[in-house]
């Protein structure tokens, strides 16, 4: 299940299917991180695509119908990865009021990308490096030249939430198809309980690599 936040509060939830007939997702500002790597781009998308059933090349397909003989599975067993099993649970986020001189160094001091923003405790957006060095300037790791503006000026809205139980790899098509790099987890009452970024995805597909995860 995903839900939509902005200013205004929630403007959509229902199933992935539901999102994407939504025309304003196709509209949503992407937040980068400022220093992607490509080879992590690369490998995200290999690892979608599997999640696709692409046709498999015999030895391939081969090793794989190996691997599960090999498995005791449980054909009721649902998906193996939750949102809420994944996530980070100890979210850095920043205000929709804060200037944008603290919340850049809001991510410099926790050495992330990117962060939710929230006003009056409900998430409205999300906010990165690329959003801030619109209104600021950084020369030797210090912040000079600032403009006089706000996260709520700067940040992307409205933004793609999560529920904890959705699963990950509708979170990862999500990404993929918005071009986005981290989505908010939230429940049923619109409280922020996570985030799950690309690299989070890819650490449970090399620390727990179950070939059932992308079948």
């Amino acid at each position: 299940m995903f839900s939509i936040y902005g200013i205004s509060g929630p403007t959509f939830r229902g199933t992935l299917e539901e999102m994407e007939r939504l025309p304003a997702v196709n509209g949503l500002r992407r937040v980068r991180p400022i220093d992607e790597q490509d080879r992590e781009r690369s490998t995200f998308a290999s690892l979608l695509a599997a999640s696709e059933d692409p046709p498999l090349p015999r030895p391939a397909g081969e090793a794989i119908d190996a691997y599960q003989s090999i498995l005791h599975r449980d054909a009721e067993r649902g998906p193996l990865y939750l949102a809420r099993q994944i996530m980070r649970r100890q979210v850095i986020v920043v205000g929709a009021e804060d200037p944008v001189e603290r919340a850049f160094q809001v991510l410099l001091d926790n050495e992330i990308r990117q962060a939710p923003v929230l006003d009056a405790g409900r998430v409205v957006g999300i906010v990165g490096e690329r959003n801030l060095l619109r209104a600021l300037n950084v020369e030797a790791g210090q912040v000079r030249d600032v403009l006089d503006r706000r996260v709520r000026e700067l940040m992307s809205s409205p933004v793609v939430c999560a529920d904890p139980v959705t699963d990950i790899r509708r979170i990862a098509r999500v990404m993929r198809d918005n071009d986005v790099d981290g989505v908010p987890v939230v429940d049923a009452a619109g409280a922020l309980n996570g985030f799950i970024s690309r690299s989070d995805i890819l650490s449970a597909v090399v620390t727990e690599p179950p070939l059932s995860l992308w079948r």
